[in-house]
């Protein structure tokens, strides 16, 4: 739910248009995307088995490099949360 309501946020102003919800053996993989055909501008992916050492939850850039990693997923969206915020300069 908690990454539905950002998501909700975003198409809402017309930055994300589409996602994709992934279960994999292995991990459960929640995808972002700006236009549909794309790839995917943001990864939030839940790995158990990184749960005790890194964080099961991590956040991904389309490039795949890892932006935040972390064992609640509400930090991961803070993450997300303050990249919406924009210097508009009068």
């Amino acid at each position: 739910m908690t990454i539905l309501n950002i998501y909700g946020r975003m198409v809402a102003k017309g930055e994300w248009r589409d996602y994709a919800i992934d279960a994999l053996k292995d991990r459960a993989v929640f995808s972002i995307f700006r236009r549909t055909g794309e790839m995917p501008i943001y990864r939030i992916e839940k790995d158990p088995k990184l749960a005790r050492k890194q964080g099961a939850y991590s956040l991904l850039s389309q490039q795949g490099l890892i932006l935040k990693r972390g064992q609640d997923l509400n930090t991961i969206i803070k993450l997300l949360n303050q990249k919406l915020l924009k210097i508009v300069e009068k």
